[in-house]
């Protein structure tokens, strides 16, 4: 389970992928955020957009004890403006983060390249995660977090947003964010991972370790 940074001048060999995949092991499932979805939830835009809203209507209210309605209108439309253009950089963040993000389940593990300026790639084997859970939305898609093993690498909130699960700092989960059809990708990661974690673990002796063995 390993963050690796990627040379932005070398092609990567499999999208998504910073090294061709092993022999047996294939890509069941690739896909990216919904953009939209992902400045709503994971930026609160709305709630942006709403709290200039608030200020909008506060200064035009209070305003127009003073003045008419019409100059304390105009003179709140600085919020209104400023709403704007902070909305229109948080969809852009958006717009990049989704078009920068691969998500890729094989049939051995999770990997997420991630990151618009700085791009890694964090390898999640099945066997290192311990659990995941999926939330979703009515028009089917949603959110798979994946809480990894307790002894297993951590990595740091900050460095995975926003493809983390939300308020979750102590313990980072890294988390499929805003995907379509979550519950489809959801079975698929179910299926791919207990397929992988029941397979056995072959790991080769030497000829000593064989004789002490006996």
């Amino acid at each position: 389970m390993t963050p690796r940074e990627h040379d932005d001048l070398r092609p990567e060999p499999v999208r998504g992928l910073p090294e061709n995949l092993p022999e047996g092991e294939e890509i069941l499932w690739q896909g990216a955020p919904d953009w939209w979805l992902l400045a709503k939830e994971a930026l609160s835009l709305y709630w942006v957009a709403g709290y200039f809203l608030f200020l909008f209507a506060w200064r035009t209210i209070s305003g127009a004890a003073v003045e008419t309605w019409a100059d304390s209108a105009n003179a709140a439309s600085f919020f209104l403006a400023l709403g704007g253009i902070v909305c229109a950089l948080l969809i852009l963040i958006a717009i990049l983060q989704a078009r920068s993000t691969v998500y890729t389940l094989t049939s051995r593990r999770v990997a997420m390249r991630i990151g618009a300026a700085l791009t890694m790639t964090l390898n999640l084997p099945f066997r290192r995660i311990a659990n995941a859970t999926l939330a979703v939305r009515p028009d089917g898609s949603g959110t798979i977090a994946l809480e990894l093993m307790p002894d297993g690498m951590q990595f740091s909130y900050a460095m995975a947003w926003p493809h983390v699960r939300p308020w979750r700092m102590h313990r980072t989960r890294p988390a499929l964010r805003c995907i379509p059809e979550a519950a489809k990708v959801a079975a698929l990661l179910a299926e791919a991972a207990e397929t992988a974690v029941n397979e056995p673990v072959v790991s080769a002796l030497r000829p000593s370790d064989a004789v002490a063995a006996k």
